[in-house]
């Protein structure tokens, strides 16, 4: 990977992140296609401090309203029925279980999940069911109707992101699409849910990868790549929101399936490798072993 490179996936990073068309496919897509291979879960975990950053930008009066409010009903000074108290738990339940079975599914995460058979799949299925939860969805409940129950629901939701390929803004607004909950609702509580479990997810691989020998991660380049990916999500936050206040998301529905499709026949005629990167990188990298790197 080169400069070029990480700014690229920077870009795509910040691009992909809040669309449901899961930023984790798109970046394990576009290093295969580059020919770099895998840059890995950390790579990935890291690059989403940026755009979790830019959610904080964002949303920071909601941000310091509803953590405010949180600790003022532990002490009594706020009714602990308050929306923005209560949210505050809700975010905290709907964080448990990806803390719980990203702990727990560690090493597949990190490996059999990124196959790109997988994420081919994944595109397609939760795209379908994305699709189906916002032509079914009632769309009618506020965000202030939010329930524990609901929030950890969502978080169940949000957990399938561990998967590259589904998408943590698709998992959990197709499931708030399918609990009856507005778009803009449903897209603002995953917004708000995925700081927790982003920084806490970035924070705890870029531990990992400071403590790992030199050169296992490339820290500048991804840096690089994570700066790029906060300035290009701020900016796609507020049209996303624009864009889902008044239309659906079918045309995010058709992309996904469409793009699941052309991975799959890419694995299947040979030009992509499901491990691995393309056959031609592949072979030129073989290549190049057998003669001494004279290519």
């Amino acid at each position: 990977m080169g400069i070029f490179e990480a700014i690229f996936l920077g870009i795509i990073q910040g691009l992909t992140e809040f669309l449901p068309i899961s930023s984790s496919a798109h970046l394990r897509i576009a290093t295969e296609l580059m020919g770099i291979g895998d840059a890995g879960a950390a790579f990935t975990a890291i690059t989403q401090i940026g755009t979790e950053a830019a959610v904080i930008v964002f949303f920071w009066r909601d941000i310091v309203r509803i953590i405010g409010r949180w600790f003022q009903s532990l002490t009594g000074k706020v009714d602990r029925k308050d929306p923005d108290a209560l949210m505050g738990w809700w975010i905290i339940i709907g964080t448990l279980p990806i803390v719980v079975l990203g702990l727990l599914f560690q090493d597949q995460i990190e490996t059999t999940l990124r196959s790109l058979w997988f994420v081919a799949i994944t595109l397609i299925v939760f795209g379908i069911l994305l699709g189906i939860a916002d032509r079914v969805g009632s769309k009618v409940r506020p965000l202030e109707k939010l329930t524990w129950k609901h929030g950890l629901i969502y978080g169940f939701a949000q957990a399938l992101a561990l998967i590259p390929g589904v998408s943590r803004s698709g998992g959990t607004i197709t499931a708030g699409l399918f609990m009856g909950y507005k778009r803009e609702a449903a897209a603002r509580y995953s917004f708000l849910l995925a700081i927790p479990a982003v920084l806490g997810s970035g924070f705890y691989q870029l531990y990992k990868a400071l403590k790992a020998p030199a050169g296992q991660t490339p820290m500048g380049l991804t840096a690089i790549a994570t700066v790029v990916a906060f300035l290009v999500a701020l900016l796609v936050i507020g049209l996303f929101m624009k864009y889902i206040s008044k239309r659906s998301f079918m045309p995010f529905v058709i992309y996904r399936v469409l793009l699941g499709v052309v991975i799959i026949v890419l694995l299947g005629t040979g030009v992509l490798t499901a491990e691995g990167g393309t056959a031609v990188a592949q072979g030129a990298a073989g290549a190049a072993a057998l003669t001494g790197g004279a290519l």
